[in-house]
C-alpha cells in the first residue's frame, strides 16, 4: 500500500534500530513515508536506513529519549529535513532483571521508569510543541503500552508499572490533543518475535511457577498493525489496539 498524500508524510520512530521500532520504520518507509530513525546507537540506526533502500527518506538521528536536550534535537533535526512531524511512533523501552521485588535494584527500577515513562513524556510533549506549530497542524502519535498494561508477568514490577502508566499518559494526551488536531492512541503488543521476546520459544515463568513455552507472532505484523493507525485520517482515532499471538496465555486462566 502507497500513501495517497501528494508529498511523503514525516514519521519520528523511537527504539528503531531493532525489535518492534525496526519493523515499524520498514513498514512506514515501504508505504512512502520520511522516517527519523531514534535510537541510542547509530550503527543498527543505519542498518535499518541501508536494509530499507529509502534513502533520503531515513534521517538516522542518535537519541536518548531520557534527556530533554535529546529529544529537542531529534525533533528539530527532523523539522529542519522535512519541515513538520506527522507520526511518532513512541517506542523506546527497556526492562529490569527478572527478579523477585526485594531483590531488585533501585538503580535498575529508575532506569525503566526514566525510559518507558520520562522518555515517552519528552517525546509526547515535543510532538505535542511541533504539531501544534506547523501548518497545516496536528497529526498522530502512536505509544508503544504492552499488554502489561493489562496482565503482569511474574517478576516483572518495573516494566509493569511503566506500562500502566503510558496508558494514563495515552488518554491524558488523547483528551488535551483534540483542540490540536492531534490524535493520540496505544498499540498493546503480545508476545511479537524480537530479539527481547526469543526467551518465550524456550519457556517462561507462568503466574502458576511453572514453566511454558509460549508462541510467537511475526513482528512484521506488528509493523502493519502501526502502519494501519498511522494512516487513518485524523478524524479517527485507534485509542487502544491489542495484536498478540493468538495462541500466548493472556485472557483466561492458567
Amino acid at each position: 500500500m502507497v500513501s495517497s498524500s501528494s508529498s511523503p508524510r514525516v514519521a519520528v520512530v523511537t527504539g528503531a534500530g531493532t525489535g518492534i521500532g525496526r519493523a515499524v520504520a520498514l513498514a512506514l518507509l515501504a508505504d512512502g513515508y520520511c522516517v527519523a530513525l531514534a535510537g541510542r546507537r547509530s550503527q543498527p540506526l543505519q542498518s535499518v536506513a541501508d536494509e530499507s533502500g529509502a534513502g533520503e527518506r531515513c534521517l538516522v538521528v542518535p537519541t536518548n529519549v531520557a534527556a530533554e536536550d535529546s529529544v529537542a534535537t531529534l525533533f528539530a533535526s527532523t523539522v529542519q529535513r522535512w519541515g513538520r512531524v506527522d507520526v511518532l511512533f513512541n517506542n523506546a523501552g527497556v526492562g529490569a532483571p527478572a527478579v523477585p521485588i526485594e531483590d531488585l535494584d533501585y538503580a535498575a527500577f529508575r532506569n525503566v521508569v526514566d525510559i518507558n515513562l520520562n522518555g515517552m513524556f519528552l517525546c509526547i510533549r515535543e510532538a505535542f510543541r511541533v504539531m501544534k506549530a506547523q501548518t497545516p497542524k496536528g497529526g498522530r502519535i502512536i505509544n508503544n503500552g504492552s499488554i502489561s498494561a493489562y496482565a503482569p508477568r511474574p517478576n516483572s514490577i518495573a516494566y509493569t508499572s511503566t506500562k500502566h502508566a503510558v496508558s494514563g499518559l495515552t488518554r491524558a494526551a488523547s483528551l488535551d490533543g483534540r483542540l490540536h488536531d492531534i490524535a493520540v492512541g496505544q498499540i498493546d503488543i503480545g508476545n511479537a518475535a524480537t530479539d527481547m521476546a526469543a526467551r518465550m520459544a524456550t519457556g517462561v515463568p507462568q503466574a502458576n511457577g511453572q514453566v511454558a513455552i509460549e508462541p510467537l507472532m511475526d513482528v512484521a505484523v506488528v509493523g502493519q498493525s502501526v502502519l494501519y493507525m498511522a494512516n487513518l485520517p485524523l478524524s479517527a482515532n485507534v485509542l487502544f489496539h491489542t495484536v498478540m499471538a493468538t495462541h500466548m496465555p493472556f485472557v483466561g486462566r492458567g
